[in-house]
């Protein structure tokens, strides 16, 4: 949450803890871990749905991720295949 440091999973859980269901402010509870109020934000942003919502979540996450990566590489393919077809129609006709 801070630059440079790693936090665990579960202290960021607590961190989200004290702000949405103990009712601190932001300032008070960045100010008291060290960690900066952007910091906290994602955290909450992300650790303040409950765990299934958070996994699915993350499985999108992922998926997309995996499907980029897919679409660069078929786009690639493609890029070659039109090369290598207007050279070879260069050179049969």
């Amino acid at each position: 949450m801070s630059t440079g440091n790693r936090f665990t999973e579960e202290f960021k859980l607590e961190a989200v803890k004290q702000v949405v269901e103990r009712g601190f402010g932001f300032a008070d509870v960045s100010k008291r871990l060290g960690v900066s109020s952007h910091s906290l934000y994602a955290c909450i942003t992300k650790y303040g749905l409950p765990a299934e919502q958070r996994l699915a979540q993350d499985d999108l996450v992922a998926k997309v991720k995996r499907l980029e990566a897919e679409l660069r590489r078929v786009t690639e393919e493609r890029d070659i295949l039109k090369k290598a077809a207007a050279y070879f129609a260069k050179e049969s006709g």
